[in-house]
């Protein structure tokens, strides 16, 4: 889904050297300083990456992720990628991804071979890498406008996962895209949505979006699920809080798991 800390090496060093009763010893205590400050470095990174849960495979696709989409939820479901593996088990293994950059989390899943994984972009691809567009061509991702019914039959995934979609849509087209995509899953639905007051309006969202993103409570999706009748997948929330609570993960989305229709 920019917060670059100081680098204390550099602090370090620059006292380490000051004096001239110390210059025979100048080298030394610059290079201890060094490594001292590359050592708390690492520390403080490796503790950021364990608190969020992270897995090194994990690490390594945020690391990867266009760096454009900034700080989103489907940046958030790639921290989340292994508490989603934990809870839902064998319905991770024939996925769809609906949402922003849907070649990292697609390319992400197929990391695992037992894993099969689909995408659907609901917004033109800017300047895709490479691996984005070899998933294209293959037919593995597609850019496919959500307002509209998608080209798969009933149940066609075990689960399809959501992000960074159902806020840029009007209530309008959320009943029915939101029904679709329960539609085509068989055990599933999981969506990752944003907080209110963290909206990320700007010139290039509204230029790629075509409006800002809405931001919605936690009770207004709950009426919103009801009057639409996607029921709550409580199995589902209890284990995926349970994992989260065991791995020390801690959502920075709001994440909703859903029933299929059946």
């Amino acid at each position: 889904m920019s917060r670059r800390p100081s680098n204390p090496a550099r602090r370090s060093t620059a006292t380490g050297i000051s004096g001239a009763s110390f210059r025979p010893k100048s080298r030394p205590s610059s290079l201890l300083s060094v490594v001292l400050g590359a050592l708390g470095v690492i520390l403080v990174v490796g503790y950021l990456f364990r608190g969020s849960g992270l897995s090194g495979t994990s690490r390594e696709a945020v690391a990867g992720i266009d760096a454009s989409i900034g700080n989103t939820c489907t940046l958030e479901l790639l921290r989340a990628i292994p508490i989603l593996k934990k809870a839902y088990g064998a319905s991770m293994q024939k996925v769809l991804h609906v949402g922003l950059d849907t070649c990292s989390v697609v390319s992400n899943l197929l990391k695992d071979d037992d894993t099969e994984a689909w995408g659907v972009e609901p917004y033109d691809l800017e300047d895709p890498s490479g691996s984005c567009k070899s998933l294209v061509h293959r037919g593995i991702v597609r850019v496919a406008d959500i307002k509209f019914s998608l080209p798969y039959r009933e149940n066609s995934f075990s689960l399809v996962i959501v992000s960074d979609a159902v806020d840029y849509l009007s209530p309008k087209y959320l009943n029915k895209t939101l029904s679709d995509l329960a539609r085509v899953s068989s055990d599933g639905l999981v969506i990752f949505t944003g907080f209110p007051g963290h909206s990320r309006a700007n010139v290039a969202e509204l230029s790629k979006f075509g409006r800002p993103a809405k931001m919605r409570s936690s009770s207004w999706w709950g009426r919103f699920f009801v009057q639409t009748s996607l029921m709550e997948n409580e199995a589902a929330v209890k284990k995926f809080e349970q994992v989260a609570t065991e791995s020390t993960y801690i959502p920075r989305c709001q994440v909703f798991h859903l029933k299929s229709f059946r």
